[in-house]
């Protein structure tokens, strides 16, 4: 069963398998032309016998030619074309009845090899022709005397019968083929179909690992970046309030506050990675995620923030970036500008989102370089399409504006 399941799949062995039973068909309906010629009575003459047997011969090594040796549509035309001259002179000799089942073996033949379907037209419309015309001149050779009406009638209806045959015989066949054909581009084509779904699912779960990968590195990264950070300042402020605590307490207390606001701040940042990693997201706005900052803020240190924040839509990233900047701007200006006071902007106009976050400190020194928080929200700003801008005077308080592409 696998065996005959491969040659039925594969075009090109099944139309050989085909083609060698067609052979063998051929070979079965001239043994019976021939037996039946030898038969009549009188017995025809030495000559005409080898010469059927002859043409008999030559139909099968055609057969065998074409089958195994021709492989263009020119050459196979052209030994279609001598196997109904032969056709002609079995025709010619016998006038056999069977004359219209050989023609149709060889069709067959013609049609297992042949895809187009319009010289496969072409090739019945001129067996129809062959075939009447061979038998007329069969006939009128076998029986050389005056015809009567009865056997012109029959005649006539032989020829419209065998015409039938060669029609019915073309409808089928090709039909069969057509449908085996058809069957086999659709078996293949769901095969392609199948593959190329399975290399589709291959690739989706590769990107889809790529993807969780890349997205646990980012959160990784902010981790470090932003929890790390506050937790190192927190150190920081917590160790200097040691040091001050004897010597200054008011100096000591307000290193514990900027120490608390930046502990909050980690706790945040380290809430909001874990929500990612579970697979959940901030369902407040950004507006809203920025207004509970500025409240936890005020909360925990006593300072005054005002604000006015435009509804924005963002998210992502750039969500998570803007929340990230407002909190390092507060701690940086509580803990270096000693600010007790804020004001808060959010904007967007022309696909340009702006942050911009002043306080009332003591500004930045004239030696003022950026540090390791500021650097990477700069870093981030470049690369989301936008920029910082720092603008201060000595005692005056500082304001720093933060621009992205919010598109």
């Amino acid at each position: 069963m696998e065996y005959k399941g491969k040659i039925i799949s594969n075009p090109a062995r099944f139309t050989r398998v085909l083609g060698v039973g067609v052979g063998v068909v051929l070979f079965v309906f001239e043994v019976i032309i021939c037996a039946q010629y030898v038969s009549l009575k009188p017995m025809p003459a030495v000559w005409k016998i080898v010469s059927l047997v002859g043409c008999s011969v030559a139909l099968d090594v055609l057969c065998l030619v074409e089958l195994y040796a021709i492989k263009t549509l020119k050459a196979r035309i052209a030994v279609y074309c001598v196997d109904f001259v032969f056709l002609l002179f079995v025709c010619a000799l016998t006038g056999s009845t069977y004359i219209s089942a050989l023609y149709c073996v060889i069709l067959s033949q013609f049609y297992i090899n042949i895809e187009d379907l319009k010289t496969k037209i072409i090739a019945f419309v001129l067996s129809c022709v062959m075939f009447i015309v061979t038998c007329v001149v069969g006939w009128f050779i076998n029986q050389m005397r005056e015809i009567t009406y009865n056997e012109i009638f029959d005649m006539v209806s032989a020829w419209i019968t065998g015409v039938i045959i060669l029609a019915a015989h073309f409808g089928v066949v090709n039909f069969l083929i057509g449908f085996y054909r058809t069957n086999i581009k659709l078996t293949g084509a769901l095969k392609e179909a199948d593959e190329s779904k399975k290399q589709l699912e291959e690739a989706y779960a590769q990107l889809s690992e790529t993807a969780v990968f890349q997205e646990r590195n980012r959160i990784a990264r902010d981790i470090h970046d932003n929890a790390g950070h506050s937790i190192t300042a927190v150190i920081m402020q917590t160790e200097a309030a040691k040091l001050l605590i004897d010597v200054n307490p008011e100096e000591a207390k307000a290193k514990v506050i900027s120490a608390n606001i930046q502990a909050k701040n980690a706790l945040d940042q380290m809430r909001e990675s874990v929500h990612l990693l579970a697979g959940r997201d901030s369902s407040c706005s950004l507006k809203e995620e920025l207004e509970e900052i500025l409240a936890q803020t005020m909360d925990g240190t006593g300072v005054k923030i005002r604000c006015a924040l435009d509804d924005v839509q963002l998210a992502g990233v750039k969500r998570r970036f803007i929340a990230n900047s407002l909190k390092e701007c507060l701690a940086n200006g509580m803990r270096h500008g000693g600010a007790s006071a804020f004001y808060v902007e959010l904007s967007s106009e022309a696909g340009v989102l702006s942050l911009t976050v002043s306080d009332n400190g003591c500004g930045l020194p004239d030696n003022f370089k950026e540090g390791f928080g500021l650097r990477g929200i700069r870093e981030k700003a470049v690369n989301f399409g936008g920029g910082i801008v720092y603008e201060s005077e000595s005692g005056d308080g500082c304001e720093i504006k933060i621009t992205i592409n919010a598109e």
